[in-house]
This record gives C-alpha cells, structure tokens and sequence, in this order.
C-alpha cells in the first residue's frame, strides 16, 4: 500500500525512537485522520512479534462522534477518580519534578478533548487473564499485544501523526466493549491510543533518568 500521507524528512531509526512523544496538547483536532493512513501504520503493528505467533490481537478504530463519546465518558469518570487519590512527588532534581505540573496539565486536557480527537484505536488481545493471574501469563499476555501497539505509535510517527497510549477507560472495561461490540468475555482491551495530526515543531529527546540509576548488570 503506498504512503498517502504528508511528506515529511526521513527519520533515522535512532530519531523515531527517540523523539517518539506522548502526544496531547499538540494533537489536531480540526483535521479528521486518513483511514488509510491508519490502514497503513495497522499493516505495519502485525509484524510485532506475537507469543507463539498467535496473533490473537484485534484493532477497534473509532472515527464516529457516538462510540467516541462514550470511551471519552469512561475515560472521564476514571481520570477524575485517579486525580482525586493520586499524590505524586519526586526529589528536588529529578528530571520527572520538572515536568510534574506540565505532564498533569497535559493529561487534563486529555481528559476534557478525548471526544473531540479524531481517531481513537483501541487495541484488543484475544482471551481474559484469570484472577488471581500468574505473572507468567501476565508478561505472556501483554507481550503478545503491546509490542504491536508500539510498532503502531512508531508507524504513525513516520507518518506525520501523534499518539499517546492511555489506560484509564479499562476501569470501565465492560462498559467500554458494550460500546463497542468487543465480546467481553472473549477479548481483552489492552488500552487506547488517540491518533491525530500534530500541532508544532519538531518533537525533541524527553528528559530522562540517567542510565547508570536504572540498569543493574548480572545483579541488582
């Protein structure tokens, strides 16, 4: 299938994972998203490497105002009761203190325009984890699902898109699939992704901790 999307300067490998953001604030919302730009970066999430090469993962795309309405009202309902319990703080100097109130702010306005973003894609994986679940069928499980999700995030940069991978809407996971016609007991929501045209310049590098704090060789 051929590029039908914007021309854009050629990223090297190392800049699309680099510059890959999580998209809020700058995505369009006056521009609707080319279904077969999506079609597209789709194509390119079902080479993710799948456990067992079961490719049990299915792709919900919402463009209609309804079906949109009512993810964003679960996602709502969840982002308010998060906020209302959630305290975070780090120390003086760390890289994720400085960008505290923006990521807050960011999501917020997630929380008020989610309706409004033009595409929403909700990744599914076929199957419902028991409960209590082994961390050996959790880490199967979401290892089957979301490497497609991230090769779908990198196909839409490529293309000129943004996204952001949420998780909040699951707290109303059965609510969400009778939205949507996911058959609940066969198929697991693993998150939403909205996708749209960016608003801006250039994406940058995000600050991070440093290597030397979170990686430990052979032993902790």
């Amino acid at each position: 299938m051929g590029q039908t999307g914007p021309v854009l300067d050629p990223l090297s490998a190392e800049e699309l994972l680099t510059t890959t953001r999580a998209v809020r604030k700058r995505l369009d919302l006056s521009r609707p998203v080319s279904r077969q730009l999506v079609q597209e970066c789709l194509e390119m999430a079902l080479q993710a490497p799948t456990g067992s090469n079961a490719q049990g993962w299915r792709f919900v795309v919402v463009d209609d105002p309804e079906p949109k309405r009512a993810l964003a009202d679960c996602y709502g309902r969840a982002f308010d009761a998060y906020v209302s319990r959630e305290s975070l703080s780090w120390p003086e100097g760390d890289p994720r203190a400085a960008r505290q109130e923006a990521v807050l702010d960011s999501a917020a306005w997630l929380r008020h325009h989610l309706h409004e973003v033009p595409t929403l894609v909700v990744p599914c994986g076929q199957g419902r984890l028991p409960e209590p679940c082994p961390v050996l069928l959790q880490a199967s499980w979401w290892g089957s699902i979301l490497p497609a999700v991230w090769s779908f995030m990198l196909a839409a940069r490529l293309r000129g898109l943004g996204t952001c991978f949420t998780t909040l809407h699951l707290a109303h996971e059965r609510e969400a699939a009778e939205a949507l016609g996911v058959p609940y007991g066969e198929f697991t929501q693993a998150g939403l992704v909205p996708v749209a045209n960016t608003l801006g310049g250039a994406f940058r590098r995000a600050s991070r901790l440093p290597v030397s704090q979170v990686v430990h060789w052979n032993r902790w």
